[in-house]
């Protein structure tokens, strides 16, 4: 049997041009999507905005609702993030060159220490109510028996010296474990300490926490609510704890060679 449609189409040259029509519209749709976030790009040496791709590339702007009322966000932004790098200088004047800290870099936000402008409103769980929260206000939460509860034990930095003790925990409801550690420094202020970036030595009752010093503690970005943690704070306290394995000494920074 043969599908000839005319002498010079068939069955076959319909379904291949169907495809590559079909697959060139996928193209141009994922290009216009994938410009939803971090555009206008932005030269870095001059500061001209780029262009996004022009109309047929470039995204029209989507609107998208938030759970529980909380309002909506629209993609993509218009204009420039007003966000600056502060601390810091360039090394050389081309493009992609490295930047190094002027000041301190773990407060500045400087390379692994940096941080996104994120949402000031906490994370919720399915049930519209703050997911991360200490273990202290709710009570379905404990630590298992057999494990080490780590309330009250010393939390050593990447010196060996003792910055403070835990005093609670962070616990998040949807995935069921610790977030952070609540550590109360020797000078009173209390901070957060990501649990994933710390060691339980339960045998010598303390918290051993590598990616600073005990010193640098005091520095740590504080949240203002005293049960509740914002997107940005958990931004903040995750990078500057991150950054302090580079920039927490000054042998991190240096070359391996």
């Amino acid at each position: 049997m043969h599908l000839q449609i005319t002498p010079h189409i068939d069955v076959a040259l319909i379904a291949l041009n169907a495809f590559f029509l079909f697959f060139l519209g996928l193209v141009i749709y994922l290009r216009r999507e994938d410009r939803r976030e971090g555009y206008p790009l932005e030269d870095e040496l001059t500061g001209r905005l780029e262009s996004a791709g022009g109309p047929i590339l470039t995204a029209s702007p989507k609107t998208f609702r938030l759970s529980f009322d909380r309002g909506s966000v629209t993609a993509p932004t218009k204009g420039r993030e007003p966000v600056e790098v502060a601390g810091a200088r360039r090394t050389d004047r081309f493009h992609g060159a490295s930047i190094e800290p002027t000041g301190n870099p773990l407060v500045d936000g400087v390379g692994p220490a940096a941080w996104a402008d994120r949402a000031k409103r906490p994370d919720i769980d399915w049930e519209g109510r703050p997911r991360i929260v200490p273990i202290s206000t709710d009570d379905g939460f404990f630590i298992a028996k057999g494990d080490a509860d780590p309330r009250g034990f010393a939390v050593v930095g990447a010196d060996g010296k003792v910055a403070g003790k835990v005093v609670d925990l962070w616990v998040d409801r949807a995935d069921r474990l610790i977030r952070y550690l609540d550590v109360e420094l020797s000078v009173g202020k209390r901070v957060l300490a990501p649990m994933a970036m710390a060691t339980i030595q339960g045998e010598y009752h303390r918290v051993s926490l590598d990616a600073i010093t005990a010193a640098q503690f005091a520095d740590v970005p504080a949240i203002a609510g005293p049960d509740t943690i914002t997107f940005y704070e958990e931004e903040r306290i995750v990078a500057y704890f991150g950054g302090g394995y580079l920039y927490a000494t000054p042998d991190r920074a240096e070359p391996l060679l």
